[in-house]
């Protein structure tokens, strides 16, 4: 099967979450299971240059409306995929991929309209015929309209679409100026079509005409279609879309994330010796925060963007409450407001709270080794990326009951309990799941806990085969879908 997979950032080469996690990790894992996939991203300014120093180089000619952009794209092999990178220096030679200093760009509308093209003329250029084409989030919405619009390309005639919803808060919203702006066929401007709220949304785009949907999780799969919280406004649509709507949980790069060979650990360790491995890593987490307590002291990690959505606002106030008993060391940046108060908090706690307010990757790894418990209390989760590497680094996840959280963290016994649950939203609730786990973590059974997360199985292995499944699905015709079985449907 030829698979074409366009997103907006990809790991090696760009990130700002984990929508490039899964990119860069789905399309090497559907690759090794034998099929040819083509990787399309942007060539913004942060992409290292040893990624194009060898690469072939090839010229697009990409047309919007009346404007015509002339680009060029960087063609390489990075492991098993075949990897294009988009080069127009006037949309991506930017500080930031999507905005900086906490706002977006205002012309993103138009750099993704283009994106979105500059895929299907890469496509062309190539003569990589795509079976599947796999856009993920609202930057890659406008591929399928392209695709079902009457001046589309015979090229792509037999080609089907997956639209895969990341987040569905970030929705690539527009004012109708930017229909004649992005080249969109202004009868697609309707309410049965790209018009949400008098806006042009880039995510309704691909929620509309792509072929199937799929979220990161199902559970998240659920909680859309079920409010207007979770839904934003697009709960209407998706219960329309139901029958063409799947959840397949992410998984986890686990070379990169493996503390048995983890570069940037002190000491390696395996579910054998794990207790080894983490009082290294502890002794380097406490060192560096200068914080003052011992080795036996249970230490709450937070590796997270700073926002409302993830619940750190209700983090503080239910750490309040146990501070005497805990250290506590976050890494992150975001909300300036919850910046300062974590500034605050661990001023106001010097020997027991470290705040790190930047992004360092290897104090992360070494942090997600290092913490006994590992927070996440988010009001909602698409699925999650955190809680699975805390618990393979033997790190025990106190986490909100939702989204991709809700389907891998389990704390019945009876399922092998790798961690504790709370309500989303609700800061007393998390103070009592925060209780249980510090109550346990005194006890002997903590190891049994511990060693079920170590042993869960987070590979992208058993996702990606459900997405082969949800390949084919798609080149089925309609009734033959509703009968195949394919991850999760609602």
């Amino acid at each position: 099967m030829k698979v074409l997979i366009a997103a907006s950032e990809a790991v090696p080469f760009s990130k700002t979450g984990g929508l490039a996690d899964v990119a860069g990790a789905l399309s090497q894992t559907i690759a090794s299971l034998g099929n040819e996939v083509l990787l399309v991203s942007p060539k913004y300014r942060s992409v290292s240059a040893q990624w194009t120093q060898n690469a072939q180089k090839i010229s697009l000619s990409v047309s919007l409306g009346m404007s015509i952009f002339n680009s060029q794209a960087w063609i390489f092999q990075h492991h098993k995929v075949q990897v294009v990178l988009i080069d127009y220096p006037g949309f991506y030679d930017r500080p930031g991929l999507y905005g900086e200093a906490g706002r977006d760009y205002t012309d993103n509308d138009l750099r993704f309209a283009f994106f979105a093209k500059a895929v299907l003329e890469a496509a062309k250029v190539l003569h990589f015929k795509p079976d599947i084409l796999h856009a993920h989030d609202w930057q890659t919405g406008l591929i399928a309209a392209f695709l079902k619009s009457p001046r589309s390309d015979d090229f792509f005639a037999d080609t089907k679409t997956i639209f895969t919803i990341h987040n569905l808060a970030y929705q690539g919203n527009f004012p109708p100026e930017s229909v004649q702006k992005c080249g969109i066929d202004p009868l697609l401007f309707n309410s049965e079509g790209l018009e949400f709220y008098r806006q042009m949304s880039f995510m309704k785009s691909g929620l509309i005409f792509s072929d199937l949907l799929n979220t990161v999780s199902p559970t998240y799969a659920q909680e859309i279609q079920a409010s207007s919280e979770r839904g934003f406004g697009f709960e209407g649509l998706l219960k329309h879309r139901s029958r063409d709507l799947y959840g397949i949980l992410n998984g986890l790069d686990t070379e990169t994330w493996n503390p048995q060979t983890d570069p940037l650990l002190q000491k390696n360790y395996s579910i054998k010796n794990y207790a080894e491995g983490k009082v290294a890593a502890k002794k380097a987490v406490f060192t560096a925060g200068k914080l003052n307590v011992s080795a036996q002291t249970p230490l709450i990690g937070i590796v997270s963007r700073l926002d409302r959505q993830k619940g750190l606002d209700l983090a503080l106030e239910a750490i309040k409450s146990h501070i005497d008993g805990i250290a506590l060391t976050v890494i992150g940046t975001g909300d300036p407001a919850l910046e300062k108060a974590f500034s605050d908090f661990a001023k106001k706690f010097p020997a027991r709270v470290y705040f790190h307010p930047k992004f360092d990757e290897a104090f992360a790894h070494q942090l997600y080794a290092a913490s006994d418990l590992f927070l996440m209390p988010s009001r909602f989760e698409p699925c999650g990326l955190g809680q699975m590497i805390a618990m393979r680094y033997g790190s025990v996840p106190v986490a909100s009951r939702t989204g991709g959280l809700a389907d891998t963290v389990l704390e019945n016994p009876k399922d092998r309990q790798n961690g504790f649950l709370c309500e989303p939203g609700d800061a007393e609730d998390l103070s009592r799941a925060l209780d249980r786990a510090l109550k346990a973590y005194a006890k002997p059974s903590w190891k049994e806990i511990v060693l079920s997360g170590m042993g869960g199985d987070f590979s992208w292995t058993k996702s990606a085969h459900l997405y082969l499944n949800l390949y084919q699905s798609a080149q089925k015709s309609r009734d033959e879908i509703q009968s195949t079985p394919t991850g999760n449907r609602f």
